[in-house]
């Protein structure tokens, strides 16, 4: 059965990280003229909680500051990506590190919690 994107993903991105060694994976990250250039991040399912908060409160730097390397963090200002960009990289983020955002799978459904007369 041939591999799904999702897994050939997860396997590019487990490689990244064995061979970087520092537990980053590279992301694209297009600025504002167009340029694009490489960041390293955080894989998605290693995004504390806290980082997580920053973004809904709408804190785009305190969001990018916990999940890119710290020598990344003055590309990101450099480039200067407009919204359409920075939630690209949060999309590539995700599926480069084998996950997806907002793709949660819901409840499952059990029979045992309901009963029926």
């Amino acid at each position: 059965m041939p591999a799904t994107k999702a897994q050939l993903d997860a396997a590019r991105a487990q490689e990244q990280e064995a061979e970087n060694g520092d537990g980053y994976i590279s992301v694209p990250l297009a600025g504002h003229d167009g340029v694009t250039k490489d960041v390293r991040a955080l894989p998605a399912g290693r995004w504390r909680a806290s980082a997580l908060r920053a973004l809904n409160q709408g804190d785009i730097d305190g969001f990018m500051t916990s999940v890119l390397h710290e020598d990344d963090f003055d590309i990101f200002v450099d480039l200067d990506p407009d919204t359409t960009a920075f939630g690209k990289f949060t999309e590539d983020a995700a599926r480069l590190s084998g996950d997806e955002l907002g793709k949660s799978s819901g409840r499952s459904r059990s029979g045992s919690g309901t009963r029926r007369s």
